[in-house]
């Protein structure tokens, strides 16, 4: 995982080309008044979704994982806290949509962190790396405006 400001790529040299260039196109071309709703960069190889979410707290929620696309979830507006988890997703799989959807939901592993994802900052998740998004910060439960980009990893 790779965790940024869209603000400062600068700081991240070593970030993909096809990553750096979504996370721009977003910079460059989402604001506030985007409505919420999938968008195609490049069709099924790099596209982002617009959403507007309620955090739950984190018991509620499984961690999930995926094999075909890398994540780059954006804060748009908001606060989120976004469980992660740096072992291999070898835990109970308790809904199986890999095929279909590329997520599966596990059983949250023994060991899970939490980081909290300020306005601007975004986070890179990989094929395998388990994360828990939109988790309530502080138990309080609050709106997020985020963006997800998935890129598949065969179009690195």
């Amino acid at each position: 995982m790779i965790l940024g400001n869209i603000n400062h790529l600068d700081l991240i040299p070593y970030l993909p080309t096809k990553i750096k260039q979504s996370i721009e196109y977003v910079k460059d071309n989402v604001n506030s008044n985007t409505p919420a709703g999938r968008y195609d960069i490049d069709g099924d190889n790099m596209f982002f979704v617009v959403s507007d979410n309620s955090l739950r707290y984190i018991h509620e929620a499984n961690p999930e994982y995926h094999k075909k696309y890398i994540d780059v979830q954006i804060v748009l507006d908001g606060q989120e806290g976004m469980a992660v988890s740096t072992l291999p997703p070898h835990t109970q799989v308790l809904d199986d949509k890999i095929t279909e959807n590329d997520i599966a939901f596990i059983k949250t592993p023994d060991e899970e962190t939490m980081l909290v994802l300020q306005q601007d900052d975004f986070i890179v998740f990989l094929p395998n790396e388990v994360h828990k998004p939109l988790c309530a910060v502080d138990n309080k439960i609050a709106n997020v405006r985020k963006v997800v980009v998935k890129i598949a990893l065969d179009y690195l």
